[in-house]
């Protein structure tokens, strides 16, 4: 299965992974509109310092934690994608909690989002792949 991974050597630190990650989930078709003023909700996350940046992402693991642990089963595997259920999430947090990469994050509603590859808007690849100026983000298989 594809996945995507992150070449930490070549992360520039420049957060557009984050911006082409919102404007690609958002549903608007303009992304000054849909981002412009407002607070963004990536699914994928950039951090580090001075010295490296990388960003940060489901694994979408073989035998996910966060699957196990969410007490609402919001949270499912299909098709090798680890997906969410936004209209079951509780909001509890068990998943940011149990997940070793801290790939979960609340959106504007408190509801949990996480990486689901792009799979249900129209980018067909990734979009922080698209997004990224310098190839650091890759989705492959290995």
């Amino acid at each position: 299965m594809k996945r995507v991974y992150v070449n930490e050597e070549w992360c520039l630190g420049c957060h557009l992974c984050e911006y082409n990650c919102a404007f690609a989930n958002s549903g608007i078709a303009d992304m000054a509109t849909a981002l412009k003023g407002k607070p963004i909700y990536p699914r994928i996350h950039i951090e580090g310092d001075d010295k490296i940046s990388y960003a940060v992402s489901c694994r979408h693991c073989s035998d996910p934690i966060c699957v196990k642990s969410c007490i609402a089963g919001a949270i499912y595997k299909e098709d090798g994608v680890v997906r969410i259920d936004k209209n079951k999430c509780v909001g509890c947090l068990t998943c940011v909690l149990v997940c070793p990469y801290g790939s979960l994050a609340p959106d504007e509603d408190g509801v949990m989002q996480k990486c689901e590859l792009c799979m249900r808007n129209s980018c067909g690849e990734p979009a922080c792949v698209k997004g990224c100026p310098n190839r650091a983000i890759v989705y492959e298989e290995r």
